[in-house]
C-alpha cells in the first residue's frame, strides 16, 4: 500500500467517528427534552475535570450522556426521587474558561454522592422545576433551604 493509501484510510476512520458522533447526538435528542450540560467528572484539581455534555430528561431520571464518546449509554444518571440541590455558585476563575459565560453551577448529591452540573441561567429554572415536581416526601421535596 502506498502512502496515499494510508492517508485515504485515516481521512475515511476519521469520517466515520465524526458521522458516528452526529448519529449518536441525533438519536440521543430525538426524543426531546435534552439540555447542554457540563458534569464534573473529578475534583482533584481545584476548578477542573468538567466534561460537556446532553443531559436528557426521561420519566423521573435525568440521564447525561458525554458529547464526545461514542457509548450509547448515559455516563450518568440521576432520579429525581433521590437527588437533593445543595447549592448553587458562579463558576470561579479556572471554571470561566471552561463554559460560557451565563453559565452557574449546581451541586446535588443523592444516596451515592455528590456532582456538580453546570448549565444556562434559562436551563437552571427548568432543571429546579423538574426536581421540584419529585413525588411528596422524596429528598428533592425536602430542601433545607432554596439555593441561591
Amino acid at each position: 500500500m502506498g502512502v496515499l493509501q494510508w492517508v485515504g484510510i485515516g481521512v475515511l476512520i476519521v469520517l466515520l467517528a465524526l458521522a458516528t458522533l452526529f448519529f449518536r447526538r441525533a438519536a440521543i435528542t430525538r426524543g426531546g427534552g435534552t439540555i447542554d450540560v457540563s458534569l464534573r467528572l473529578t475534583t482533584i484539581v481545584a476548578g477542573r475535570g468538567w466534561s460537556h455534555g446532553l443531559a436528557r430528561f426521561k420519566g423521573d431520571e435525568l440521564r447525561w450522556y458525554r458529547v464526545f464518546s461514542f457509548s450509547p449509554r448515559p455516563r450518568r444518571v440521576l432520579s429525581r426521587r433521590e437527588v437533593a440541590v445543595q447549592g448553587r455558585r458562579q463558576p470561579d476563575d479556572v471554571e470561566r474558561f471552561t463554559m460560557p459565560a451565563d453559565w452557574v453551577v449546581i451541586r446535588c448529591s443523592d444516596r451515592r454522592s455528590s456532582v456538580e452540573i453546570a448549565m444556562a441561567r434559562g436551563t437552571l429554572t427548568g432543571f429546579l422545576s423538574w426536581i421540584e415536581a419529585a413525588p411528596p416526601g422524596s429528598p428533592a421535596r425536602r430542601l433545607a433551604a432554596p439555593p441561591h
